[in-house]
C-alpha cells in the first residue's frame, strides 16, 4: 500500500502545479491582449517616422549631419531587450544569443541590456555590460524609453559610441517571433532616384527639420521595439504554459492509471489469498469415523 500512497501523493503534487500553471497561462493570455493592443497602435506611427527620418537622409545636405554621417567605428552600443523572469520557452535565449553573434565580429561593444535573464547571460560571457535595467513597469515604458532615447543620443553624439544597434523580439503571430538586431544610429537613408531639384524641401532647413525628427524617431522605434518585445515575451510564456499544462494532465492520466493497476492487482492479489484460504480450510475440515 505504500507504493500506492506514493503515486497517490503523486498525483495530488501533480494537481497542484497544474492549478498554478493555469493561473500563469490566464495572466500570460491576459498581458498578451494588453501588449498586442500597445503594439498594433504605436506600429503604424514608427513605420511613417521611419519613412520620413529615410527620406530625409537621402537630401544631400543630410549626408553631413551627424545623425546620418558614417564614421569610423571605435565603440558599437547595443541595447538588447531581454525579461526578468523564465517560463518563456526559448525567447530569452534565442534574443541573447542573436546579440551575442552580432557582436562577435571583432567590435569593442558596449551594452545596456534590459532585463535580468539578459544581464545573466551577458555577464557569463564576460561582455562589456555598461547600464542594466530591470524590473521596468508596463506603464513607464513610454517615459523610460524617452529617457533612454536622450542618453543614447548623448551617447552617440559625444563620440562615446560611433554606431547603436537594438536588439528585440519582433512579433508575428502567438506562434511565431522573430529574434532581430538592427541598427539605430547612423540613421539609415531611404534608396530613391530623385537627386538635386528633384528633392523635397525643408522648411526652415534639412538640418533642422533633423534635429526635431531624429528624437522623435529613436524614441517610437524604442518604445514599438519594447513593445514587440513584451508581446513576444508574453506569448511565448503563455504557448510555454500551455505545453506545461499537457504535459501535467498526461503525466496525471499515467499515473492515475499506474494507480489503478496497482490497486487492482492488490485486490485480485487479496482475492486470491482470501479463496486460498477458504480451501485450505475445506481440505482441513472434520472427516467421517
Amino acid at each position: 500500500m505504500s507504493s500506492m500512497r506514493n503515486i497517490k501523493q503523486r498525483i495530488s503534487n501533480i494537481s497542484s502545479v497544474e492549478q498554478i500553471i493555469k493561473a500563469m497561462d490566464m495572466v500570460a493570455s491576459t498581458k498578451l491582449i494588453k501588449a498586442r493592443t500597445r503594439l498594433e497602435g504605436v506600429r503604424p506611427i514608427y513605420h511613417e517616422l521611419k519613412r520620413m527620418t529615410e527620406e530625409a537622409g537621402n537630401h544631400d545636405d543630410a549626408k553631413k549631419n551627424p545623425f546620418y554621417e558614417e564614421r569610423e567605428v571605435k565603440n558599437s552600443l547595443y541595447i538588447i531587450l531581454t525579461s526578468d523572469s523564465g517560463l518563456s520557452g526559448g525567447y530569452n535565449v534565442n534574443i541573447s544569443a542573436k546579440a551575442l553573434d552580432h557582436m562577435n565580429q571583432g567590435k569593442n561593444e558596449k551594452i545596456l541590456v534590459v532585463g535580468a535573464k539578459g544581464k545573466e547571460y551577458f555577464k557569463k560571457k564576460n561582455k562589456n555590460i555598461i547600464h542594466t535595467i530591470i524590473d521596468m513597469e508596463d506603464a513607464q515604458v513610454y517615459f523610460n524609453t524617452e529617457k533612454l532615447t536622450k542618453w543614447l543620443m548623448d551617447s552617440y553624439l559625444s563620440g562615446e559610441a560611433d554606431e547603436v544597434f537594438i536588439a528585440y523580439t519582433r512579433f508575428d503571430t502567438v506562434l511565431s517571433y522573430v529574434p532581430i538586431v538592427e541598427k539605430l544610429l547612423p540613421a539609415g537613408t531611404e534608396v530613391t532616384e530623385h537627386k538635386g531639384d528633384d528633392q523635397k524641401k525643408y522648411e526652415p532647413d534639412i538640418n533642422t527639420f533633423i534635429d526635431h525628427i531624429i528624437p522623435l524617431y529613436l524614441h517610437m522605434n524604442l518604445f514599438r521595439a519594447f513593445s514587440e518585445s513584451n508581446t513576444s515575451e508574453q506569448a511565448a510564456r503563455m504557448v510555454s504554459m500551455d505545453a506545461a499544462g499537457k504535459n501535467a494532465s498526461e503525466m496525471t492520466e499515467d499515473l492515475t492509471l499506474m494507480y489503478n493497476r496497482k490497486r487492482q492487482a492488490d485486490i485480485t492479489q487479496e482475492l486470491s489469498e482470501i479463496v486460498g484460504s477458504a480451501n485450505i480450510l475445506n481440505k482441513g475440515g472434520p472427516h467421517d469415523s
